[in-house]
C-alpha cells in the first residue's frame, strides 16, 4: 500500500465486514429515529415533544459515557458490540409493539408516548457503549498507517447509511399510510442481520495493560489525557458548541408538515440531504487528504455549516431548504473527517474507549441536547426563528474560537500522518 492509496483500508477483509455491520446499524438506527420523530409529532403536534426525544436519549448517554469507556477498555470489543446490538434489537421490537394498531387503540395516548420515551431512554444507555466500542474495534482491525483512510471510509459509510435510512424511513411512512409499525419491523430485521454479520470478525485482543484498574483511576486517566491533548480538546469543544446550537434537524418534522408542507416523503428527503452532502465530501477526501492546515479547515467548515443553517431557517421554499441542508452536510463532512483523524492519530490504543466516551459527552450528547434546545426555542419563538438563532450562535462560536486560540488555528496533521505511514 502506498501513501496515496485511497482504498488502503478497504484492502483488509475484516474492515469491509465492519463497514457492512456499521452500515446496517446506522441505517436501522436513523430509520427508526425519524419514524419515532414522525410518530411522536403526529400524536402531540408539539415541537417540544421532539426536544424531549433528544433529552430522553442524552440523559443516559451523557451520565454513563465515562463508565462505558472504562468498560470498553477492559473488555473484548467484538463480543461487547454483539451484546449492544442484541439489546438494540429489543428496543426495535418494543417500538414495533407500541405502534401496533391494536396496541395504539387499546392504550391511552400518554401511555404510548411515555413508553416510547422510555425505550428511547434505554437506547441512550446503549449508545454510551456503541460509540466507544466501534471506535476501539476499528483500531484493532486495520494498522495505524491506514487510520486516516479508515476514518474516511468509516465516516463515509456512516453518512451513506444516514442518507438511505431516513429517506427509506420517510418513504415507508408514506407507503404504509402512516402505519409505522411495519417500517419498525424492517428495522428489527436489519439489526438482527448486523448481529449475524458481526461474527465474521474474529475476537480481538485486549490491549489495556491495566486490566482490573479501579473505575475511579481509569476515568481520571482518560479525562486527564483529553484535557492535556489540546488538538483533541479543541476539536471536541468546537464541535460540541456548533452542534448544540445548529440542531435544525430535530425540527424537520415541523418544517415538513407545517412550513414547507411536503409530507412524509419530503421529510425523508430533507432528513437525508445533509448526509448526502457529507457522503460526497468524504468520498472526495479519500482522494484529497485534508490533513494540512487542519485547524483552519475545521474552523472554515463549521463556519460554512452555520451559514447553511441560517439559510435553512430563513427559507420557506422547498428546494432552497433542501440545498441549504445539502451544503450543511458537505461542510459537516469536512469537519467529521478532520475530527475522526485527530482522534485516531492522537489516541493510544489502551485509552480509545475512554477517549471516545469523552468525545461522546462533548459531541454525541450535544446532538440530543441540541434537539432539546431546538424544541424549546421553537416552542418559545417559533421553529424558523429558533433555527436562525442556532445558526447565528454557531457562527459566533467559530469566530470566537479562531480569535482566542491561534494554536488551534495553526493545527496541522501532516507530520502525524507521515509518522504512521512510515510504521512497519
Amino acid at each position: 500500500m502506498t501513501k496515496k492509496d485511497p482504498y488502503a483500508a478497504l484492502r483488509f477483509k475484516e474492515f469491509n465486514i465492519f463497514l457492512l455491520v456499521r452500515f446496517l446499524l446506522v441505517f436501522g438506527w436513523s430509520m427508526q429515529f425519524i419514524i419515532i420523530e414522525w410518530q411522536v409529532y403526529s400524536i402531540t403536534k408539539d415541537p417540544l415533544s421532539l426536544g424531549v426525544i433528544g433529552l430522553m436519549e442524552i440523559i443516559p448517554a451523557f451520565t454513563m459515557a465515562l463508565f462505558a469507556g472504562h468498560i470498553v477498555d477492559q473488555k473484548e470489543k467484538r463480543n461487547l458490540l454483539a451484546l449492544c446490538i442484541a439489546a438494540f434489537s429489543l428496543i426495535s421490537l418494543g417500538l414495533f409493539l407500541l405502534t401496533w394498531p391494536e396496541m395504539v387503540a387499546g392504550w391511552a395516548t400518554k401511555t404510548i408516548l411515555y413508553s416510547i420515551y422510555a425505550l428511547v431512554f434505554f437506547g441512550g444507555f446503549l449508545r454510551s457503549f456503541f460509540g466507544p466500542t466501534i471506535f476501539s474495534l476499528v483500531a484493532l482491525i486495520v494498522p495505524k498507517k491506514v487510520y486516516p483512510n479508515a476514518a474516511t471510509w468509516n465516516s463515509s459509510t456512516w453518512q451513506m447509511a444516514g442518507v438511505l435510512g431516513p429517506a427509506f424511513g420517510g418513504f415507508c411512512i408514506g407507503w404504509f399510510d402512516d402505519n409505522v409499525h411495519w417500517p419498525l419491523c424492517i428495522v428489527f430485521g436489519l439489526v438482527m442481520l448486523s448481529l449475524i454479520v458481526l461474527f465474521q470478525i474474529k475476537k480481538k485482543p485486549i490491549l489495556n495493560p491495566k486490566i482490573g484498574e479501579s473505575v475511579k483511576e481509569s476515568l481520571k486517566e482518560g479525562v486527564r489525557f483529553v484535557f492535556k491533548t489540546k488538538a483533541i480538546l479543541g476539536a471536541m469543544t468546537l464541535d460540541m458548541v456548533a452542534v448544540l446550537f445548529g440542531g435544525a434537524i430535530a425540527l424537520l418534522p415541523v418544517f415538513a408538515q407545517d412550513i414547507l408542507k411536503v409530507g412524509s416523503e419530503g421529510f425523508g428527503v430533507l432528513r437525508a440531504a445533509p448526509a448526502v452532502g457529507a457522503f460526497i465530501t468524504m468520498l472526495i477526501t479519500a482522494y484529497i487528504p485534508i490533513s494540512k492546515n487542519a485547524g483552519m479547515k475545521l474552523l472554515a467548515a463549521i463556519f460554512g455549516f452555520g451559514v447553511c443553517i441560517v439559510v435553512f431557517g430563513l427559507s420557506s421554499v422547498f428546494w432552497i431548504s433542501l440545498l441549504a441542508l445539502f451544503f450543511s452536510g458537505m461542510t459537516d463532512g469536512v469537519s467529521m473527517v478532520i475530527r475522526q483523524t485527530i482522534l485516531q492519530l492522537k489516541t493510544p490504543d489502551e485509552m480509545r474507549g475512554r477517549v471516545s466516551s469523552v468525545n461522546s459527552m462533548f459531541v454525541g450528547s450535544s446532538n440530543e441536547l441540541g434537539a432539546f434546545e431546538s424544541g424549546l426555542t421553537a416552542k418559545l419563538m417559533g421553529a424558523a426563528t429558533a433555527v436562525v438563532f442556532g445558526g447565528t450562535m454557531t457562527l459566533i462560536t467559530v469566530v470566537t474560537t479562531g480569535l482566542v486560540s491561534p494554536s488551534f488555528r495553526k493545527l496541522d496533521l501532516t507530520k502525524d500522518m507521515e509518522a504512521h505511514e512510515n510504521e512497519e
